[in-house]
């Protein structure tokens, strides 16, 4: 590991402006992520800044009904919360399939949305990514690329994100809330959060240079049946080969999200409209465009399967 300074910030104020007078620096909180990628010198920040302490560790009732939670809380402390187990039970589930306690206790909100892919070439230096240096090919494509993307590709990348709260929030309707540098907040829905990654695979998200996110907010509680069914290949906390995050109602409407599918969770607004025909017109709508290699063309008709369990099950 390379060797880098480290300072504490104690408002969010001193944190965006030791970003923006630092070159190379980085947001830390849990680590879980960041410390791997920099004792592998993926990552290499100059200076590390920790906002663990900045009070965004809280989960309050918003005015419209929903919740606010804020970027610290712990993935253990919010898949316990009372109110996401009894109102967002998509959210809770996700999460304890998405790691170990050990992680959970850790990881936060924001840090889980904003962890990087789990492409075995972007963790081998040896190989060319794009992601991790930009220009230098994608190894992927051509490659071993059996849990890569068949939706949202690019000739640059075709790497997936791995978070599974990110496809639970996606299918709830969640807002990331950031403030900037100038202290200016704003509201970004999840489904515009992640670049495409066309030609610069290595800018994941919308967020500017030293912009923080404070916390993810979630509208009031959309009732339902409240499902999540990941497919991996051993139950012990691997990432999805493909994931279904879905709340259905009794008429049969409601909304779904895809992981292990895309740079981004997947949803798409056709296929929610497509819901009460059935999983094969849904994951049809969900699928359009989809480009496949030999390795992956099995997620297709997975996904359309794995549909079909969830609709299943929610019919009871």
């Amino acid at each position: 590991m390379k060797s880098f300074t480290y300072e504490r910030a104690e408002t969010p104020a001193a944190a965006t402006a030791a970003f923006a007078r630092t070159p190379g620096a980085r947001f830390i909180a849990g680590g879980t992520n960041l410390l791997d990628l920099m004792k592998l010198e993926i990552e290499t920040p100059a200076h590390l800044i920790d906002v663990s302490r900045l009070g965004f560790d809280r989960i309050e009732a918003t005015n419209d009904g929903g919740l606010r939670i804020g970027a610290m809380v712990r993935n253990t402390d919010l898949a316990s919360d009372a109110r996401i187990r009894r109102d967002y039970g998509l959210l809770a589930r996700a999460l304890v399939a998405g790691a170990s306690g050990q992680l959970r206790n850790k990881a936060t909100t924001a840090g889980n949305l904003l962890q990087r892919t789990r492409c075995p070439y972007f963790y081998d230096t040896n190989q060319p990514c794009n992601k991790r240096k930009p220009g230098s090919g994608c190894a992927a494509i051509g490659g071993f690329s059996r849990l890569h993307a068949v939706i949202g590709a690019s000739e640059a990348c075709i790497a997936i994100h791995p978070s599974d709260m990110a496809v639970a929030m996606q299918a709830l309707d969640a807002a990331v809330e950031t403030v900037d540098a100038a202290g200016k907040a704003r509201s970004i829905a999840l489904a515009d959060f992640y670049r495409a990654p066309g030609s610069t695979p290595h800018l994941e998200t919308v967020l500017a240079p030293g912009e923080l996110i404070t916390a993810v907010t979630l509208p009031k509680p959309p009732g339902g049946t409240h499902i999540y069914h990941k497919v991996r290949d051993r139950a012990s906390y691997a990432f999805a080969l493909i994931s279904v995050g879905a709340v259905i109602r009794r008429d049969g409407s409601g909304h779904v999200a895809l992981g292990g599918v895309g740079y981004k969770p997947w949803r798409v607004a056709a296929a929610d409209a497509e819901l009460p025909r059935g999983a094969k017109a849904a994951a049809s709508a969900l699928l359009a465009g989809a480009k496949t290699s030999h390795e992956n063309a099995y997620k297709l008709p997975l996904v359309e399967r794995t549909l079909a369990a969830v609709l299943a099950q929610a019919k009871g």
